[in-house]
């Protein structure tokens, strides 16, 4: 079996970050010689993502000439994107520091979606987004958190700071950004926009319970305490945002402006004339170079290692299959795309 050169890179690239990783679960075992995976690991992951297909040939050549190539077409949003992969990776060496370096994690990835979407579209549009995905975010947790309404019973009592109204920061602008690139994804189809918001909190909530960010109480749990309230929740939230975002840039998702009603997305597909199969490693629509698509599946290599930094084994091997599993389906589904 042959794979594209894109697939190696991205293989090569994710399996170098997982011997840091091992490196990381060493020293947290006092074993010195994690450090030296860890050294090993990092750069090297970033010499595979940029070269890893081109090993065996002219490999210094192709990384330098790749690696010019990357600084002159990296964006400002890409750098954040960069910051918030950084920032997750001290997490295994200073586990008493989730808090802080969760929130500047997810911080990073809002100021790289909201610059993603400034650059494609506008600083209005930008704003707009970003206000609609923090607000209803906000709200349905603070409804939630107080009613249970329509997550099902639990509490931010013992949820670390900053938090607003009640709720953890992190949690609104964490809607706004990964409800973008699930949108993405989705090719800018709602219904699966919210499946694949739903997919990822398979693995938020037996990470962030065990961070303590929030508990449940209902009388019904069906995963990590959660109902299944909860997950219907997830998916309707998450269907109403990114039906929101359709509406207001429906370009970005390669919607047609003219025949979006906000009412009718059933026909509001553009589907070209001659069908076929799309070529990108990664489903949805990929306009003018990278987007940000590529935010859920660095999702769905550091969510299942956080899962087994806290013990939770079983569960990282089920958000591993959960969000590949979205993955697949958003390709099948959007695999007839116009790019």
């Amino acid at each position: 079996m042959s794979f594209s050169p894109t697939v190696w890179r991205a293989g090569l690239g994710f399996a170098a970050l997982g011997v840091a990783f091992l490196g990381a679960l060493l020293v947290l075992a006092d074993l010195a010689a994690g450090w030296a995976l860890i050294g090993l690991g990092l750069p090297l992951s970033g010499v595979l993502a940029l070269a890893g297909d081109a090993l065996g040939r002219n490999f210094t050549g192709v990384l330098a000439a790749r690696f010019a190539g990357l600084l002159a077409v990296t964006r400002p949003w890409m750098w954040f994107v960069a910051l918030y992969v950084a920032l997750k990776i001290p997490v295994p060496l200073w586990p008493d520091g989730f808090p802080v370096l969760g929130l500047a994690s997810t911080g990073a990835l809002f100021v790289a979606a909201l610059l993603f979407v400034w650059e494609r579209e506008n600083a209005w549009k930008a704003g707009v987004m970003a206000l609609v995905a923090f607000v209803l975010g906000l709200g349905v947790e603070v409804l939630g958190s107080r009613t249970g309404i329509p997550f099902g019973l639990y509490s931010y009592a013992t949820a670390p700071g900053p938090l607003l109204l009640g709720v953890p920061l992190i949690v609104p602008l964490g809607w706004f950004a990964l409800t973008l690139t699930a949108t993405s994804l989705s090719g800018g189809r709602p219904w699966l926009a919210g499946l694949l918001m739903l997919l990822w909190d398979v693995g938020l909530e037996p990470l962030m319970t065990a961070q303590r960010y929030w508990l449940w109480s209902d009388p019904l749990p069906l995963w990590a305490g959660a109902p299944v309230q909860n997950f219907l929740g997830w998916w309707g939230v998450g269907w109403l945002i990114s039906w929101v975002f359709t509406g207001l840039a429906p370009r970005l998702f390669g919607l047609r402006r003219e025949e979006w009603a906000w009412a009718l997305p059933w026909q509001s597909r553009d589907f070209p004339l001659h069908r076929g199969p799309s070529l990108s490693l990664l489903p949805g629509r990929a306009a003018r170079g990278a987007d940000f698509r590529v935010v859920y599946p660095i999702e769905a290599f550091f969510l299942p290692g956080g899962l087994v930094l806290v013990g939770r084994y079983a569960e990282a091997g089920v958000t591993l299959a959960a969000m590949l599993g979205g993955l697949w389906l958003a390709r099948r589904v959007t695999r007839f795309d116009r790019p």
